[in-house]
């Protein structure tokens, strides 16, 4: 690896950070922060924070390999045809949910006699052996830091959630993947991987939650070289918790959820819950400039980040200070957020941290339409008093959120929604085809919550809004973390779908979202697909100038002879309408290898010049290359 330009200056960033660390430790007593720990060689005493391991090495034990999610968990149709939700990880878990079957066939025109089962065991045989540069291998080991080429191992790396990528594992069909799986357990690990890496002209593709869906986690077929996947998940600690600034420093391999629960444990939270948090990791986050469901109070990924450390092919890149804000120049951060892992490894993560919230109120409300429902939540936005979240449902998708509610053991609850169902559309004369559902969530100290709400609740009401409870608020967020292993059950019985997003401005929202689902509908019929589609969409983030829109949209492939293709055809003619409409490319998900054709008319020549001006100086020898963005 090459060394910085200045050997000087290194040495004196490292020793104003080293005072910075030992300012920020202050003496040890009962009020003191988590102190930062060393590397820790295989085999020796780990920290309090690492001793739960939200993510073994072999995820396998615990995930599935060929979808998504836990392999205890998952939607089934059982022998009385009932849908249910296995295991015992969820509020959802274990429940009987009625309404899913008769949704499922009459929207799809699926059949439970005709079923697509999923290969249930990966045979070593599908997976081709490993090309190994023995040179690397052998100095690899010399470090002491765990590797394998096992098949499972690899085969696990080798892929992300894009409906291609399970729709081909299902099937039993394995493509490149990567021919060495290494776990490091620090940032000293990931520098000396990378000086190998360098040394002995080896593949790297960094891998942290395994959640994307842009195909950045795909193996390029061309490369000759040997492909390393550099899993993080083993890095996974809190370095420390600074009380008085409000900031943690993170290993970049921990998940969403163990990073709550350990600052939890302390009394804080980040507050960033993107919908993949169980799985998706912070270094992931960074990489990809990710965008949580609770934004408005606590900020998108680059609102949080105080301080970014990444190793690179030419040395380490992190700021000299950990200062609030800098006017030095391009901020090197944004070189780093969004570089998908084309440039180096995310190590460790400075970021802000919350007290938890005193109190949090879910909510929800009923709009005679989808129009008065963006209406609402465009004043929402103009008056700057959204709730931690607020997200908007059109009709299809309130439809299908009502398939999902499990079954009630009470007369007297049965009783209450029928009335509520009444109220709503006999008495006040909703059309039952046409309303829609924005869910809240509020957090906070509680007189401010509850002052919050009356306001929202007031502002909603002038555009035809009517508070439809906490309960149905409640319901709709606790779906968000069970709905991905839907797609799951829809494969079963020939059906395949997706979701993707976008932001837009607030003048197109409207636009977009009824181009975009018809644009979907039209693309079904002339590519021959036999049953109408689920086309779909919900707005899930407000800002000042516009908003994210999330689209869903999903079929029945029986009768087609490539039912990716048909698939991938309709996603893109979606992304060009997306386009048309002033829509971005995306708003949280990342370009990956899926979407980056359009990137030129994205950022325009000049800017891919740019990008393309920084990998060749960060990474000349294309160590980092897994042909993301450019």
């Amino acid at each position: 690896m090459a060394s910085n330009s200045s050997s000087d200056r290194q040495r004196i960033a490292q020793q104003r950070l080293r005072i910075i660390a030992g300012h920020l430790q202050g003496p040890v007593d009962s009020d003191s922060t988590i102190l930062a720990a060393e590397c820790k060689a295989q085999g020796s005493k780990t920290d309090v924070s690492s001793e739960r391991k939200t993510v073994p090495r072999r995820r396998q034990e615990i995930l599935k390999w060929n979808g998504w999610g836990y392999n205890d968990t998952r939607f089934l149709f059982n022998k009385k045809g009932q849908a249910e939700f296995t295991g015992k990880r969820y509020r959802l878990s274990g429940m009987i949910i009625p309404a899913l079957q008769n949704w499922f066939e009459g929207t799809f025109g699926a059949s439970m006699q005709h079923k697509s089962p999923a290969m249930p065991i990966l045979t070593s045989s599908a997976v081709q052996p490993p090309t190994l540069n023995e040179a690397f291998v052998d100095e690899l080991k010399s470090t002491g830091i765990p590797f394998s080429h096992d098949a499972e191992d690899r085969v696990f790396r080798g892929h992300g959630h894009c409906l291609h990528e399970v729709f081909a594992l299902r099937e039993g069909k394995v493509g490149r993947v990567p021919d060495i799986v290494v776990w490091p357990n620090c940032h000293n690990d990931v520098v000396k991987i990378v000086e190998l890496a360098c040394k002995h002209n080896v593949c790297l593709i960094p891998y942290g939650g395994g959640t994307s869906v842009s195909s950045a986690l795909e193996c390029p077929p061309e490369e000759t070289r040997c492909i390393v996947s550099l899993d993080t998940s083993q890095m996974n600690r809190i370095l420390w918790i600074d009380e008085k600034n409000l900031t943690a420093h993170v290993e970049a391999g921990i998940v969403g959820q163990e990073l709550e629960r350990l600052l939890n444990e302390s009394g804080y939270c980040t507050g960033h819950e993107p919908d993949s948090m169980e799985f998706s990791s912070l270094g992931g986050w960074v990489a990809t400039r990710a965008s949580g469901m609770k934004k408005n109070i606590y900020g998108n990924i680059e609102d949080l980040v105080v301080h970014v450390k990444m190793v690179t092919p030419q040395g380490v890149i992190e700021k000299g200070c950990q200062c609030p804000r800098m006017s030095t120049g391009p901020d090197i951060h944004h070189f780093i957020m969004g570089s998908e892992g084309t440039l180096g490894v995310v190590t460790e993560v400075t970021m802000k941290i919350r007290p938890m919230p005193e109190y949090q109120k879910y909510g929800s409300v009923v709009f005679p339409n989808f129009e008065q429902g963006v209406a609402c939540l465009r004043e929402v936005a103009k008056q700057r008093c959204a709730p931690a979240s607020i997200r908007l449902m059109d009709n299809e998708q309130f439809k299908f959120g009502h398939a999902l509610k499990p079954q009630v053991s009470s007369i007297f609850t049965s009783f209450l929604d029928g009335l509520k169902k009444f109220y709503i559309t006999k008495f006040k004369g909703f059309d039952p085809d046409r309303l829609c559902v924005a869910t809240l969530l509020f957090e906070g100290d509680r007189e401010k919550v509850l002052q919050h709400e009356k306001q929202v609740y007031d502002i909603a009401a002038k555009f035809g809004g009517l508070a439809a409870g906490e309960d149905n608020g409640q319901r709709g967020y606790m779906l968000t973390f069970v709905i991905a292993y839907l797609r799951d059950l829809g494969m079963d019985y020939y059906v395949i779908g997706e979701s993707f997003e976008t932001s837009v401005p607030w003048d197109r929202v409207l636009d977009i979202c009824r181009n975009v689902k018809a644009r979907i509908i039209q693309e079904c019929k002339d590519k021959g697909v036999q049953f109408s589609p689920l086309s779909t969409c919900r707005v899930t983030q407000t800002y000042d100038a516009g908003a994210c829109v999330y689209f869903y949209f999903a079929f029945n492939y029986r009768g087609l002879s490539d039912p990716v293709h048909v698939y991938e055809q309709v996603e893109h003619a979606a992304r060009e309408e997306i386009l048309a409409n002033g829509g971005s490319l995306s708003h949280h998900h990342g370009v990956g290898k899926l979407r980056k054709e359009w990137m030129r008319e994205t950022i325009s020549d000049v800017g891919m010049g740019m990008l393309k001006s920084v990998k060749n100086y960060v990474d000349p020898k294309n160590i980092f290359g897994n042909r993301n963005l450019i």
